[in-house]
C-alpha cells in the first residue's frame, strides 16, 4: 500500500511516499515559505535530490506541485496520483478524546477543531492539510496520527497540575506530552534489542524543540512537555520549565500583552535568548569552542536540564535499562551525549566517548561494556509510523 504522508505546518509542508508494507521509502521532501517565494526541496529514494524555487501562495498549491513532481517525468515515482491509496496526517494535538490514530471523517475533523486553542500554531495547519487532501484526492482515505496518543496511558499522578482539580475536569488542564510517535518509534527500537519482557527505557528526542520521555513496559508513563509544547527542555527558542510568576512580572516590567509573552517565551528564548546567537546548536557550540561565554552558558544550561530529567524519571522507574538519544540533536551531536551522560557513573550510566564520536548510519550503542544501562543513537522515524498506523487502519 503507497501512503501519502503530511506533515502540515503553518508556512511549510513536510511530505513522504511510502510502501507501508514494506516500509520503503519512495520519496520525501519539504516545501517551506508557503506564502512568501516557495522552496521545494525533493528526495527520490536516497540518490536524487532537487530542489525548485517558484511562487507557492497558498498550501493547496503546494500539496498540488507535490502531487505533480511525484508523477512528473524527470522526478516519476508513480504514474498517477490513484496509485495513492492512504494519505497519512501527523496532527500534533490530540486532547484526550484520541489514544490512537484514526480513519479521518467529519466528526474526527470537528473534534480537533476543537483542540485550537490547546494548540493554536499547529492543529489549524494540520486540519487544513487534512481538508485539502480530502477535496484533491476525494476517494482516497485520511488517517491522523496524533503527537499526543502515546502519552494517554501517563497515570493521573503523572499528568495532573497540582491546581484546583476543577480545573482538570472543566477545562482539561494536564500534561499532555508530544512527540509521542518519536517516543513510540525509539522506545520500540530499544526493546526489540533489550528483548526483556519488562523494560525501562527513556527516550531523549532532541532537535530544535526537545522533550524526554520515561517508557515503562512499552507505554509512557512521564514526559516533559505538558499542556503545550513550551513546558519541559531548554530548546531551539522555547524557554523550557519556568517559574510561574516570571510571567506576570515580565508583562508588568516590559508592557507585554498575552499574545506578546507567549511569543516572548516560544520564540525568543531558549538556546537564542541565552546564547544571543542562534537557536542553532551547531552554531551555539562552534562559538562555545571560540570561547564565548553566554554560549558555553546555554550549552551547560541545555545539558543540565536534560540530565534532570533523565535522573527523575530513572528514579520514577526504579532504575532504567536504556536511554537512548534521538532526533537531530540527539542523533548528530556526541558533545551533547556525552555531557548529559558524563558524571553519572553512580547509576550504572558509562558512556564510551570513542564510540560516540563514531558517525555510522543505524541504531547505535555507545555504552561501556561495564555500564549496567545501555546507550542507544536511534534515529527516529515518525513517518514510518505513520504511514504504518495508517495501513492497519484502512487495510
Amino acid at each position: 500500500m503507497l501512503v501519502f504522508v503530511l506533515n502540515a505546518g503553518s508556512s511549510s509542508l513536510k511530505y513522504q511516499l511510502i510502501n507501508a508494507k514494506t516500509s520503503e521509502l519512495k520519496a520525501s521532501g519539504l516545501v517551506e515559505r508557503i506564502g512568501i517565494d516557495g522552496i521545494l526541496k525533493h528526495e527520490v529514494g536516497e540518490n536524487k535530490k532537487l530542489t525548485f524555487e517558484l511562487p507557492i501562495p497558498t498550501h493547496k498549491e503546494a500539496i498540488e506541485l507535490v502531487l505533480r513532481i511525484l508523477t512528473n517525468d524527470e522526478t516519476k515515482v508513480i504514474n498517477s496520483i490513484s496509485e495513492i491509496e492512504a494519505v497519512g496526517h501527523r496532527v500534533v494535538h490530540g486532547g484526550e478524546h484520541f489514544k490512537k490514530s484514526v480513519l479521518i471523517d467529519n466528526d474526527v475533523i470537528n473534534r480537533i477543531e476543537e483542540l485550537i486553542p490547546l494548540a493554536p500554531l499547529h492543529n489549524p495547519a494540520n486540519i487544513l492539510g487534512i481538508k485539502i487532501c480530502r477535496e484533491l484526492m476525494p476517494n482516497v482515505p485520511n488517517v491522523a496520527t496524533f503527537d499526543t496518543a502515546f502519552h494517554q496511558t501517563m497515570p493521573e499522578e503523572n499528568f495532573l497540575y497540582a491546581v484546583p482539580y476543577g480545573d482538570y475536569t472543566e477545562h482539561h488542564l494536564r500534561k499532555y506530552g508530544f512527540h509521542g510517535t518519536s517516543h513510540y518509534y525509539v522506545s520500540n527500537e530499544a526493546n526489540k534489542i533489550l528483548n526483556k519482557k519488562s523494560s525501562k527505557v527513556i527516550v531523549c528526542h532532541l532537535g530544535n524543540g526537545s522533550s524526554v520521555c520515561a517508557v515503562k513496559d512499552g507505554k509512557s508513563i512521564a514526559t516533559s512537555m505538558g499542556l503545550t509544547p513550551l513546558e519541559g527542555l531548554i530548546m531551539g527558542t522555547r524557554c523550557g520549565d519556568i517559574d510561574a510568576g516570571v510571567i506576570p512580572y515580565l508583562m508588568e516590567k516590559k508592557g507585554l500583552d498575552t499574545h506578546q509573552i507567549i511569543n516572548y517565551l516560544n520564540k525568543k528564548s531558549g538556546i537564542l535568548g541565552v546564547s544571543g546567537i542562534s537557536s542553532d546548536l551547531r552554531e551555539v557550540i562552534k562559538a562555545s569552542n571560540d570561547g564565548d561565554k553566554r554560549s558555553k552558558i546555554s550549552i551547560e544550561m541545555l545539558c543540565g536540564r536534560i540530565k534532570k530529567y533523565l535522573c527523575s524519571y530513572a528514579g520514577l522507574m526504579h532504575g532504567v535499562d536504556a536511554i537512548c538519544f534521538t532526533a537531530g540533536i540527539g542523533e548528530n551531536s556526541d558533545l551533547i551525549r556525552e555531557k548529559v551522560c558524563e558524571g553519572l557513573d553512580f547509576m550504572g550510566i558509562e558512556i564510551d566517548t570513542d564510540k560516540n564520536k563514531v558517525r555510522t548510519p543505524g541504531i547505535r550503542e555507545i555504552h561501556k561494556e561495564s555500564s549496567k544501562t545501555k546507550i542507544f543513537v536511534i534515529p527516529t522515524n515518525e513517518e514510518l509510523v505513520i504511514a504504518k498506523d495508517t495501513y492497519n487502519i484502512v487495510k
